[in-house]
């Protein structure tokens, strides 16, 4: 007599392992690649501007670039992932960011620069979104939240490195050597064509039921070190949705959880971006010396590497739902509290870490529902369209605020600006994120959908 199984009852049987351990570092050297390239830009900004005699709205543009690759990626990698499958699409993406930014350093001319930029976003923002959706796939359902968030954590590796590498590289051997640096990990694309392995969801899903049992065999082969025989006639798949692809994002069944994550990412992108690339001008504002105010804005960093380390925990032990609203509260409260805050430099610090913290927590807190809220034949698609939905966030809130800041209203009602979307974004997940994924697994959500709808 046969036994019928699913993926998710097989992942959650071998618990965290070493194949749940190897996902996460090879996952988290993407990302670490993906942090680099991003932020290399900004340390190098300065002696490109001089070399090439680039005026304020020039130099100021080089970093931003690579977002409207990084929008046009995000659109299109989660479609490209749900047809084409998330291992060739993280190593394509890799290998495209990669390879285009090995050209960069041979350009002579700001035109060619922002080219090749766009053309990096492109890998860059097809990057994210499938390693969320690749952790959501191989982690078990008690730790999946933990390794997600915690994943985001290995972003902000990269992007210390971003400021260390050019730091040492540029006095000795100029900018260029930094986007030669950068195509590094066009072998690491090459690493992970043999290592990396497709996602066992993804392949029952498109009913190749033979390789999806081969995934889980070897999953369970490194995990306990044997192999238990199974049918893949056996295997469980959860009904087929309705509508997939981008328009099921808006279909009746998903529009309400699309609404609350594309709003509160928004929301969070719009803080933490714009909070990023104006922290040190505010503090000089307040009356900070530049390196007091560097300090300051180094330390709000440093605080999201805790932040995206512990949101997973949060979302793990009182659930998803609550734990975005609340931190999303929090975070307009860490914003209200920097803006009043009185007293010595002390003071200040211990204000700006606690709101580095708990706005990074809040915009980590919602990465574990994109993935959750859709089901496989159109996960990253989900994933990718937030995100790409949330840069307009970031993209937008330096502009926003640089325009504010022009109207010399002063640093405290900057600041309290931006509770406005800390609250907003509370708002928007009481009204709109109504059903609690926390301790389900993906194909029981996806069961359930199938079942209640809406």
């Amino acid at each position: 007599m046969s036994k019928n199984f699913s993926i998710s009852e097989v992942v959650d049987s071998f618990g965290v392992n070493k194949f749940t351990w190897s996902v996460f570092f090879f996952l988290g050297m993407a990302m670490v690649f993906d942090g680099y390239d991003y932020m290399v830009v900004s340390y190098t900004m300065p002696q490109i501007s001089a070399e090439w005699a680039l005026n304020k709205v020039q130099t100021g543009s080089l970093s931003s670039w690579s977002l409207f690759g990084l929008i046009i990626g995000g659109l299109f990698a989660g479609i490209i992932s749900d047809r084409i499958g998330r291992r060739k699409t993280l190593i394509y993406s890799i290998a495209v960011y990669s390879a285009l930014t090995i050209p960069i350093y041979f350009v002579h001319s700001f035109e060619a620069f922002a080219f090749f930029r766009v053309l990096t976003g492109v890998g860059l923002g097809a990057c994210i979104p499938v390693v969320t959706t690749v952790f959501s796939e191989s982690t078990p359902t008690s730790r999946r939240a933990l390794f997600i968030t915690f994943g985001m954590a290995w972003m902000i590796v990269g992007w210390v490195l971003g400021g260390v590498i050019p730091t040492l590289v540029v006095p000795v051997w100029g900018w260029r050597m930094c986007y030669l640096i950068g195509g590094v990990p066009l072998l690491y694309s090459i690493f992970l064509y043999f290592k990396m392995h497709e996602s066992a969801y993804w392949l029952a899903n498109k009913g190749r039921m033979a390789e999806a049992v081969k995934i889980i065999e070897h999953i369970e082969r490194v995990a306990t070190g044997k192999v238990t025989e199974r049918d893949p006639n056996d295997l469980v798949v959860p009904p087929q949705p309705k509508v997939v692809g981008p328009k099921a994002l808006f279909s009746k069944d998903y529009r309400m959880i699309t609404a609350g994550i594309w709003i509160t990412y928004f929301c969070g992108c719009f803080t933490v971006y714009g909070l990023n690339a104006w922290l040190p001008s505010l503090m000089l504002e307040k009356g900070f010396k530049l390196t007091s105010a560097y300090a300051l804005a180094i330390a709000n960093n440093a605080a999201a590497v805790l932040a995206d380390a512990v949101a997973g925990v949060g979302s793990e032990l009182v659930g998803r739902r609550p734990n975005l609203i609340f931190s999303y509260i929090i975070a307009a409260v860490s914003v209200v509290i920097m803006a009043f805050i009185g007293g010595g430099f002390a003071a200040i610090m211990a204000a700006n870490i606690f709101m580095g913290f708990a706005i990074n927590y809040s915009i980590t807190a919602v990465q574990p529902l994109m993935a959750e809220g859709y089901p496989t034949e159109f996960r990253n698609t989900g994933v990718s369209w937030c995100h790409a939905f949330g840069r307009l966030g970031g993209a937008s809130a330096p502009i926003i605020t640089g325009i504010l800041m022009g109207m010399n209203l002063g640093s405290q009602m900057s600041f309290l600006f931006y509770a406005v979307p800390g609250l907003v974004g509370a708002l928007a997940a009481i009204l709109f994120i109504k059903r609690e994924t926390k301790g389900k697994s993906l194909d029981q959500l996806a069961k359930e959908k199938s079942n209640i709808g809406g």
